[in-house]
């Protein structure tokens, strides 16, 4: 008998719109214009004041608004500019979208609000067309969705280190596996309250998988086979995901695929009970390169050694980047910077540093659209300086954490498209000036690029991707970094071969 948690449907909630304005009559006007509007496949939902007082009162039960339409003369002539201070400095909300309507633009001139109050849009009412008015309520949207993005990867990532900083209190790989399921939940809902994810580990032995470790509805399945107790999609999932030897995703759903040095291949599967967006996929990504890190450090005690022989859950392999084609490249650079770290005479504790914070590396392309991300062809001069901003998104992301590998992964989101020769972006640094940390994963990074194959390009032979790494010795490349490489690069390739 198969069996499953009940599940719900996985929709999106609409975009909550605030409208606040005295004159009754232009609240249902202004549904009537918005009312079809849609943005990222999500409708509007409309809520509705018609004072400053509403204003504050509805911010507080609703501090998820995305746009607030906001009156300025309403209680008094600027009451709307008292509830923008109310907003952004009493309720510290820096995300909702503001956009000022007045029909008396005299009593609060435009140039004293957009220098005096934080706005961001001020409208006529007047000369404020339907279009007009669409236009700038998905401009907003856009926006709000892109700052939320933003903050959601900064909290997670403080989130990410606190998981992994508990990691290392284990000495059993049983709790290690057990703990893992508990925080992945965490990392994807914060809410101690909240319902943890229906989770299980499992590994595969003699042709069955075999569930090792649970959460939530699936711990009364530990120790029994997937095959004969789940439903038929949590299985198909399953054995494609061992199939593929590869991450899969469903809406709502995770499996990841390790598999240790031993040759033994585990999984770990998730339903959240919610959409996974771009964020949570990207957090999952990350997770999964630090915690395999942090299961490695642990394989190196003894104590670890002697009973991993009793454990059937272990991860290995990680992380896809949010570019399809890219595949292992974020795992292959991490292992190989911690090896020329090494090589390079980095202390032990500085090379695992390298480990775990190198795979943030392009964590700012969070923030680049699709399109760009992913163009098969030559990228316009406008689309270029998107491409280059994500150096600066990805330490804008990550600078303002306490936690040492964050701050790490911050100067290495800025600093690794810098060039020995000065030549580089985002801010022409040159020679030493450039962080160890980011000249390594520069050169890593460039090398496995090059030697696989990318949306815009086909995968270069090891001869060429070479003889352009000497090419660029003390141009693009730190020199000294370039010969350690050189003359140890069949190590490096050794790594290439075990995570393509």
């Amino acid at each position: 008998m198969t069996w499953s948690p009940s599940s719900a449907a996985y929709s999106e909630p609409a975009w909550k719109i605030l409208v606040i304005d005295d004159d009754p009559d232009l609240h249902p006007l202004t549904r009537l214009v918005l009312k079809e509007l849609t943005f990222e496949g999500r409708s509007m939902s409309f809520i509705h004041g018609y004072s400053g007082a509403d204003a504050r009162r509805l911010m507080r039960e609703h501090p998820d608004c995305a746009v607030i339409l906001l009156d300025v003369v309403m209680e008094s002539d600027r009451e709307g500019l008292e509830v923008v201070r109310f907003i952004r400095d009493t309720l510290h909300n820096p995300w909702v979208r503001i956009i000022l309507r007045t029909g008396q633009p005299g009593q609060a001139p435009e140039a004293e609000v957009i220098a005096a109050y934080d706005i961001n849009d001020y409208k006529d009412k007047v000369n404020l067309s339907n279009q007009g008015l669409i236009t700038a309520v998905t401009a907003s949207l856009r926006t709000f969705k892109l700052l939320n993005t933003l903050e959601a990867t900064r909290q997670g990532m403080n989130r990410i280190i606190k998981a992994n900083r508990n990691l290392f209190e284990f000495h059993s790989l049983g709790q290690l596996a057990q703990t893992i399921l508990v925080q992945f939940g965490m990392l994807l809902n914060p809410d101690p309250t909240a319902r943890l994810p229906d989770a299980f580990a499992a590994a595969i032995k003699h042709g069955m998988i075999r569930i090792h470790a649970a959460s939530g509805a699936y711990e009364r399945l530990i120790g029994q086979a997937v095959d004969e107790v789940l439903s038929s999609s949590v299985v198909g999932l399953t054995w494609r995901a061992l199939r593929e030897q590869a991450h899969q995703f469903t809406e709502h759903e995770f499996i990841g695929y390790f598999q240790a040095g031993t040759g033994m291949e585990n999984l770990i599967y998730l339903d959240v009970h919610r959409r996974l967006n771009e964020v949570d996929r990207d957090l999952i990504d990350l997770f999964s390169a630090n915690i395999a890190n942090a299961f490695e450090q642990l394989l190196l005690h003894r104590e670890i050694v002697k009973t991993q022989k009793d454990v059937t859950f272990t991860l290995g392999e990680v992380i896809e980047t949010r570019s399809g084609e890219a595949g292992q490249h974020v795992r292959r650079v991490a292992e190989n910077s911690r090896l020329l770290a090494q090589l390079a005479g980095l202390s032990v504790e500085e090379c695992e540093l390298l480990r775990m914070a190198s795979p943030m590396h392009d964590l700012g392309k969070i923030g680049i659209p699709d399109a760009i991300l992913n163009k098969p062809g030559k990228l316009t001069d406008e689309e270029w300086a998107i491409m280059r901003s994500h150096t600066e998104i990805g330490e804008q992301v990550l600078r303002t954490s306490d936690q040492e590998i964050i701050r790490t992964g911050a100067i290495i989101c800025a600093q690794h498209h810098e060039r020995w020769d000065g030549k580089g972006y985002p801010k022409g640094l040159a020679g030493e000036a450039i962080h160890i940390f980011a000249r390594i994963t520069s050169l890593i990074d460039v090398f496995d690029a090059l030697t696989h194959k990318r949306i815009y390009k086909p995968a270069w032979s090891i001869e060429q991707a070479l003889e352009l790494v000497r090419n660029e010795r003390g141009t693009q490349f730190d020199p000294h970094l370039v010969d350690l490489f050189l003359a140890n690069v069949n190590q490096f390739l050794e790594i290439q071969q075990a995570f393509d």
